[in-house]
């Protein structure tokens, strides 16, 4: 029997096994299907992006119409970073993306959001350790942000590795905070909705804390899934 997917690359990683495949569903009249596997897990797909896009379209809401410098947290298959750098108000986009490969994948065209990003000279794909970024121990960050946005691990519960932990802890969260200008929006992608703990931790750094939950029907699954888009200011 022929594969269902085609695989259109293979990695080992410092995270593990990364595989990045293709394929057609006929619930999707054959449109193709891009899917991201981490260790054999399922880590992402182009099917549904209705909850990435949101991480942009309301972290922009809540800023404004004003320009803005924005920093994003995770590449993946480039859904938030395009649907941000579709807001004219989006002066400069920086995503920073742990895995090489994956950056790799837009530079070679592999996925569907690829000349949105590498056409666009607002955004710059840099290869690095988002939290040990904004972990800085000096406390004053040389460069400020207007939006953070990440999307990375599955919830502030839920990580991809261990050492990414700190980052949701009242002291990761305060640092995260010290790389914002006045009035700056953080915006956090989650599978689950996030215990209450780290919703109380994030308001005593941030004046606002709402959770939106993004509700959309899976054509493949034939379900309703949701995700939880979180927005502090």
């Amino acid at each position: 029997m022929a594969k269902s997917f085609q695989e259109l690359d293979y990695q080992q990683t410092l995270l593990g096994e990364l595989v990045l495949r293709k394929r057609n569903s006929a619930s999707l009249d054959g449109r193709p299907v891009f899917e991201v596997k981490l260790n054999g897990e399922f880590l992402m797909s182009s099917v549904v992006t209705h909850s990435e896009e949101a991480l942009a379209s309301l972290s922009l809401q809540a800023w404004g119409d004003q320009a803005c410098d924005v920093l994003i947290g995770g590449l993946g298959l480039g859904c938030t970073a395009a649907a941000a750098l579709g807001s004219k108000s989006v002066r400069h986009l920086e995503v920073v993306e742990f895995l090489e490969p994956v950056i790799d994948w837009h530079r070679r065209g592999l996925v569907p959001m690829a000349d949105i990003l590498l056409d666009d000279p607002r955004c710059e794909l840099i290869q690095g350790d988002f939290f040990k970024y904004v972990a800085d121990p000096a406390g004053k960050p040389d460069r400020r942000y207007d939006l953070i946005l990440v999307d990375i691990d599955h919830s502030p519960e839920s990580w991809l590795h261990a050492t990414h932990e700190a980052f949701y802890s009242s002291q990761g969260l305060k640092r995260l905070a010290e790389h914002l200008n006045p009035g700056g929006v953080f915006g956090l992608w989650s599978a689950d909705k996030p215990a209450r703990e780290f919703i109380e931790q994030l308001g005593s750094q941030f004046t606002t804390v709402k959770q939106h939950t993004i509700s959309y029907d899976h054509p493949m699954l034939h379900q309703v899934e949701s995700d939880t888009i979180v927005i502090a200011q």
